[in-house]
C-alpha cells in the first residue's frame, strides 16, 4: 500500500495539490508512524526544515510553490525507502522531475552545513571525551575514532566502469566512515570508487594526511584499524598472528572497540535504505547522497531518535605515559600490549 503525504485523502489533482508549511507536519501520523516515512519524528522534521529554511524557501508567492517542509519531507522519503523517483512523485503527488530538482536542492543546502554536524576531535576536551568514552566500551586507552570502509552501491557508470566494480563482484563507491564513542561519525569520505583499497583511501583522505603530518606524541591518541590498514602510530591494527598472552588481550580489546565503526555503519544503512538497495545515479550524485546521509545520520543521533543502544562498561580512563622507543606502528602496538594488555 503507498503511503499518501494528504492525510488520508489520497493524491489529490494537482491544482489542489497544495502544503501550507505547517500543515505538512499537521497529518493524522504519530511520530513512530512518520519515523516508519521518513526516519525522523515531527520535532525532527520540524528541526531540519529550520536548518534549510533559508536555502530552500521559494522566492515565489505563487500557491504551487513547494513549502520547506514538503521538500524536506520529500527528500527525506528517498533516503528512507531508496524508492525510484517517480515512486517518491506518486507517494509524494509530484512527477519524477520535481522530485529530482527538489533533491538536488536539499542535498546542496545541507552538504554547505556539513561541518555544523561532521566534526573531527581538535580540542583537548574533545579527545579527552573521545579517549574516556571508547575505553568505556572496552578498556583499549587512548582512541580517539574508528575507522573502516562500506561499500554502498551504485548502478554501472557511463564513464571508467571497471573502476567501479569492487572485490564482491558489483558497482560501488568506497565510502570511509570514522565514528566517535557515540556512534557519530567525525569523517566522512565519500570520494573513491569500489576498486580503491580501503588503505589508500585512507591515506589520501583530510583525516589521514592530517595525522600524517601532525602526529608528534602517543599523547595525541590514535585511531583503531581492521588487518586492512597498515600498521601506525596514529593508525592502530590488531596483532596478524598473536602468541603471547598480552597480544590476544591486545586483539581482544581492539576487536571490541573497534565494532562501533561497523555499528555506526549498520545504524547508518538500517536508517537510510537507500545506501542498501542501491543508489541508480550517476556516480558524483551518488556521493553526495552518501554524504547527505552521514550528516543527516548524525542530526539523528543528535536529536536522540531512536536506536538500539549497547550497554557501556564505565571504568576509568588510564594515564596515558610518553613514549620513548621505535617511532613506528609496530612499537607504538608493542607499547600499548605490554603497558595495558599483560
Amino acid at each position: 500500500m503507498v503511503d499518501v503525504v494528504q492525510w488520508n485523502l489520497g493524491p489529490l489533482p494537482r491544482k489542489e495539490r497544495v502544503f501550507r508549511g505547517q500543515d505538512t507536519l499537521q497529518m493524522n501520523f504519530s511520530d513512530e508512524q512518520l519515523r516508519q516515512r521518513f526516519r525522523f519524528g515531527r520535532e525532527s522534521i520540524e528541526f531540519i526544515s529550520d536548518l534549510l529554511r533559508d536555502d530552500l524557501q521559494s522566492a515565489t508567492a505563487r500557491c504551487t510553490a513547494l513549502s520547506v517542509e514538503e521538500q524536506v519531507m520529500m527528500s527525506l522519503r528517498f533516503f528512507a525507502s531508496g524508492s525510484h523517483l517517480h515512486v517518491i512523485g506518486d507517494t509524494m503527488g509530484h512527477d519524477k522531475a520535481t522530485v529530482s530538482r527538489v533533491l538536488t536542492k536539499f542535498t546542496d543546502a545541507l552538504i554547505a552545513k556539513r561541518d555544523q554536524f561532521i566534526k573531527w576531535p581538535c580540542t583537548p576536551d574533545k579527545l579527552s571525551e573521545a579517549k574516556n568514552g571508547f575505553f568505556e566500551k572496552a578498556g583499549f586507552p587512548n582512541v580517539i575514532g574508528c575507522v573502516d570502509g562500506t561499500h554502498v552501491r551504485i548502478q554501472a557508470p557511463a564513464d571508467d566502469e571497471p573502476s567501479f566494480v569492487n572485490r564482491k563482484g558489483f558497482h560501488s563507491v568506497n565510502v570511509q566512515g570514522i565514528c566517535d564513542h557515540n556512534c557519530l561519525f567525525t569523517n566522512v569520505s565519500a570520494n573513491w570508487p569500489g576498486s580503491c583499497h580501503d588503505a589508500h583511501v585512507f591515506k589520501t583522505s583530510a583525516v589521514g594526511i592530517h595525522l600524517q603530518n601532525q602526529y608528534t606524541s602517543i599523547e595525541q591518541g590514535a585511531v583503531l584499524g581492521d588487518s586492512g590498514y597498515p600498521c601506525r602510530p596514529f593508525l592502530l591494527t590488531p596483532f596478524r598472528q598473536p602468541i603471547e598472552q598480552k597480544e590476544q588481550n591486545f586483539n581482544k580489546a581492539h576487536i571490541s572497540t573497534r565494532c562501533t565503526i561497523e555499528r555506526t555503519f549498520g545504524i547508518w544503512k538500517q536508517r537510510f535504505r537507500l545506501l542498501k538497495t542501491g543508489i541508480r545515479m550517476r556516480p558524483d550524485r551518488a556521493c553526495k547522497f552518501i554524504v547527505a546521509c552521514a550528516i543527516l545520520h548524525n542530526i539523528a543521533m543528535m536529536l536522540k531518535e531512536p536506536i538500539i543502544a549497547n550497554d557501556d562498561i564505565p571504568e576509568e580512563q588510564p594515564m596515558i605515559q610518553p613514549y620513548i622507543g621505535q617511532q613506528d606502528g609496530r612499537g607504538i602496538r608493542n607499547h600499548y600490549a605490554t603497558n595495558f594488555f599483560s
